[in-house]
């Protein structure tokens, strides 16, 4: 029988992180928003609080233990519930370090992993998800050719989080023997940075499209070298993803849920009302549902068990999951739900884009 009740330490983690998220993210949520931006000391803080030299090794100059996908889940949990953009840009240089550590070699993690161990934050990040409408994230058009004695990169990549400030973007491409990843250097020939996204939601995250152009790297850029098996990595994001939708979900649930009790009509709180409080009793069965679901497929990524199945159901489980229980808090809301005053359109517009973006998290 599988028991998914947290350890003391992975309890004091997930305190630590939820106050966190209480006092840092959640205050600076709309103003980030509004001003497409996080505020530095938000940046300077997550760092200090060591969310990415927690899984870099002592030997690489962290403090890391283990790693552990169902820790990670219950971090990712408590930092969406306080702001997903602010998250994403905190947890931006993990989408390198951590297939550093989970795929890499030990020469390119003793290169790459003392850079995001220093006391100022460090950018690296990721380039998963292409411009198509028919992207499939296990057969991507991006194509990495074998050249003498390294590889030729070439294709488009959309959504890639602070690629304008990145020392180094981890490229998903299809290589011919199977999926690869590599290492490619700010400033690299041929790898152009285009002009910020403009999103509907998650706004406060700088994410850019990345063209590359007959990009040379050598063979030792190559996560892994030749024939890495890469798939737990896809996994693990989508496991990520999913975590995160749990903790928007969450917050949106909650605020509803507490207005429903305050708010008044014809002398008594709408939550006596059965079409709300049914509402939100159906919300809370889908936020355990998912959490559950999420924990499952983390456990299984930590015990060396096959997870992918658990782990494509529940990315798509929890991402849609998560937009209807956002939408509904709107609707509980009711008229107040559409104005800004209330974080709730923010939720529903954050939400949104769990079901578009991938690859920008993982556990």
């Amino acid at each position: 029988m599988v028991n998914f009740k947290p350890t003391d330490e992975q309890e004091l983690i997930r305190q630590t992180i939820a106050g966190f998220a209480r006092e840092v993210l959640r205050p600076a949520a709309r103003e980030a928003d509004e001003k497409n931006g996080v505020p530095e000391t938000v940046v300077q803080r997550g760092w200090e609080l060591g969310l990415v030299q927690s899984s870099i090794p002592e030997a690489f100059g962290g403090y890391g233990d283990a790693r552990s996908a169902v820790t990670s889940a219950l971090i990712l949990e408590e930092l969406a519930y306080g702001d997903l953009a602010l998250a994403l840009h905190l947890l931006a240089p993990r989408l390198l370090t951590i297939p550093l550590l989970v795929a890499g070699t030990e020469e390119q993690r003793k290169r790459w992993l003392p850079r995001f161990a220093g006391p100022e934050f460090t950018v690296g990040t990721a380039a998963f998800v292409e411009p198509r409408w028919d992207f499939d994230a296990t057969s991507l058009a991006t194509r990495a050719e074998r050249q003498g004695g390294g590889y030729v990169l070439t294709g488009q990549k959309c959504l890639v989080p602070l690629a304008a400030r990145a020392e180094a973007v981890l490229v998903y491409a299809a290589a011919p023997d199977g999926l690869a990843a590599f290492v490619v250097e700010r400033g690299a020939p041929g790898l152009t940075v285009g002009e910020r996204e403009k999103n509907m939601g998650i706004k406060a995250l700088d994410t850019h499209p990345l063209t590359l152009e007959g990009v040379r790297v050598p063979a030792a850029a190559r996560l892994g070298g030749e024939g890495a098996n890469l798939r737990p990595l896809l996994d693990a994001s989508r496991i990520a993803v999913a975590a995160l939708a749990v903790g928007v979900a969450r917050a949106a649930f909650d605020y509803a849920r507490d207005y429903a009790k305050e708010r008044r009509a014809f002398g008594v709180a709408i939550a006596q009302k059965q079409a709300i409080a049914f509402k939100l009793a159906d919300m809370a069965i889908e936020i355990d549902s998912m959490r559950l679901l999420t924990w499952e497929a983390a456990w299984k990524l930590d015990s060396g068990r096959p997870a992918t199945r658990e782990a494509v159901l529940v990315k798509q489980y929890a991402s849609q999951s998560a937009l209807n229980i956002a939408d509904n808090a709107v609707q509980v809301l009711g008229g107040h739900g559409y104005i800004r005053e209330h974080p709730v359109e923010l939720w529903l517009r954050n939400a949104r884009g769990l079901a578009t973006f991938d690859g920008l998290a993982v556990v």
